[in-house]
């Protein structure tokens, strides 16, 4: 890990304080710039990169990647059309074709490559838009969606929030989402999507003569059902192949937010393979690059399985755009933007260097380290591993991923005892304890420097996350990692830090 603190030491606001946020009347000598740059910013900069960086869900990069990437800034190509970059549109479809294949996806599958799985959402989504609606006979790129017919949304109690924030850009706002209720992992209830798909009343438009989409049958109404795999508290998977049939039952697209979780397709361990089994049944797919993949900022990919839908979501001909001679080589229908940058370059280099056997040895260790991480925390006295699981999501381990979700306890009430008891000062109520001394140890942890977790709420109550997700991150960062939670936890729970006031 080195000397450098994985936290940053100044905030935002100090850094802009060091900012020279006067704009220049005249030239600035380039190299005086970027001195001042990196004199300002120095001490803000966050060690995401760093094997002991165990907060969100953020990969490091790989070497082939990371060089791949300042290439595709040096070359600076705008990878909107092959007749533009030749060479970023080759690659872009090598990178989609491998990574469509290292998923288990079908061949047929079209690929965009987007900012991240926020954009992968819209595009995806956007796909099962066009689909739905054309389905009921409405032409959304067309006519909008004043007077089409209602689009119905279903998706898990637990999902991202970055679903909703992609469903109100395609002007489907969050009354029109069905919460489906979730277990006690954050895994959609097939049993609850069941009932959510035979509820509600038929849309005022249908068309019964218009075949539906690819393995759907004739919808009822226009419905999307979105499923993740990969909860980003638990790790846990919902159960695809269910809901893929659920939902194809009742003419509904599926839609899979698979962010990290998706890879666990290229896994050597069946119980995490499982975990994506009835995957390639769903008609789309987002996930990120610089997550599990170890790319650098920015990289997200859609896959449909519609490609037709896909390019009549997406592509905006004009006269222009010189159309490919080669065939379907355009990035730019495939995706919202127009200009952009060739990130594809960093996909393929990862993968390249990397191999099948290298992402799975990549993932299968991540995977472990966050077990063995949960291991040895829930040993710890006063620390609970609220994704623990022995059920079929994760045979002989104790968590479904790469992520471990961590409360700690509030020192429990002596029986007849109005109070908690702990040392000198107590609490109102445990739950309220708990609260306060598992936001004090997650700042008290990432404040030390030596590793970086961050906060959460899960079930209404604060959490703290590990997550394992650098390529570069060795046992010894983990075990140094979970000696300082350790410690933490340690120290708060016998100083009774942390009243409630």
């Amino acid at each position: 890990m080195g000397t450098r603190p994985v936290r940053p030491a100044h905030s935002a606001a100090e850094v802009l304080a060091r900012l020279d946020d006067r704009l220049p009347d005249g030239p600035t000598d380039p190299v005086a710039v970027i001195d001042a740059l990196v004199e300002a910013v120095d001490g803000g900069l966050t060690a995401t990169g760093s094997p002991a960086f165990f907060g969100y869900v953020i990969g490091g990069t790989l070497p082939a990647a990371l060089a791949a990437d300042v290439l595709a800034v040096v070359w600076d190509q705008n990878a909107a059309l092959a007749s533009l970059s030749p060479a970023a549109s080759a690659v872009e479809s090598v990178a989609g074709r491998w990574v469509t294949q290292l998923l288990g996806l079908p061949s047929h599958v079209s690929v965009g490559f987007t900012t991240g799985t926020q954009m992968a959402h819209v595009t995806a989504l956007a796909a099962a838009r066009h689909r739905v609606l054309a389905d009921a006979g409405w032409d959304v790129e067309a006519d909008g969606l004043l007077g089409a017919p209602p689009v119905r949304v279903l998706a898990g109690a637990d999902r991202h929030a970055t679903v909703d924030a992609a469903l109100r850009l395609l002007g489907l706002g969050r009354r029109a989402v069905v919460p489906v209720a979730t277990d006690g992992l954050g895994r959609m209830r097939p049993d609850a999507l069941r009932a959510a798909l035979a509820g509600g009343a038929p849309p005022s438009h249908t068309h019964p003569g218009h075949a539906a989409g690819p393995g759907r049958a004739a919808a009822a109404r226009p419905t999307i059902v979105i499923t993740q795999v990969g909860e980003v508290n638990t790790g846990a998977a919902d159960p695809l192949a269910e809901i893929c049939a659920l939902a194809h039952e009742h003419g509904g697209w599926v839609h899979v937010d698979g962010a990290f979780g998706l890879w666990a397709a290229v896994s050597g361990s069946p119980a995490r393979r499982a975990l994506v089994a009835g995957a390639a049944q769903a008609d789309s797919w987002a996930t990120d690059g610089h997550k599990w993949l170890n790319v650098p900022y920015d990289c997200g990919i859609a896959l449909v399985a519609d490609p037709a839908a896909h390019r009549g979501a997406m592509a905006a001909p004009a006269v222009y755009f010189p159309p490919d001679g080669a065939g379907q080589l355009d990035p730019v229908d495939w995706t919202p933007e127009f200009s952009r940058r060739a990130r594809a370059f960093a996909v393929y280099a990862a993968l390249r260097s990397l191999g099948r056997a290298g992402l799975r040895e990549l993932v299968d260790r991540c995977c472990d380290l966050a077990d063995h991480a949960a291991h040895r925390l829930a040993a710890v006295p006063g620390l609970s591993v609220l994704n623990a699981t022995d059920g079929p999501a994760a045979p002989g381990g104790l968590v479904p991923l790469n992520q471990v979700l961590l409360r700690v306890d509030g020192p429990a009430r002596r029986p007849g005892c109005a109070r908690a008891d702990i040392p000198s000062r107590g609490y109102p109520d445990p739950a309220v304890a708990g609260d306060r001394l598992t936001r004090e140890v997650t700042a008290a942890v990432t404040a030390g420097g030596e590793a970086y977790l961050t906060g959460t709420t899960w079930r209404g109550q604060a959490a703290m996350r590990l997550s394992v997700s650098n390529w570069a991150t060795t046992l010894a960062d983990v075990d140094r990692a979970v000696d300082v939670i350790a410690a933490a936890v340690a120290a708060r729970r016998a100083g009774g830090a942390g009243d409630a006031r």
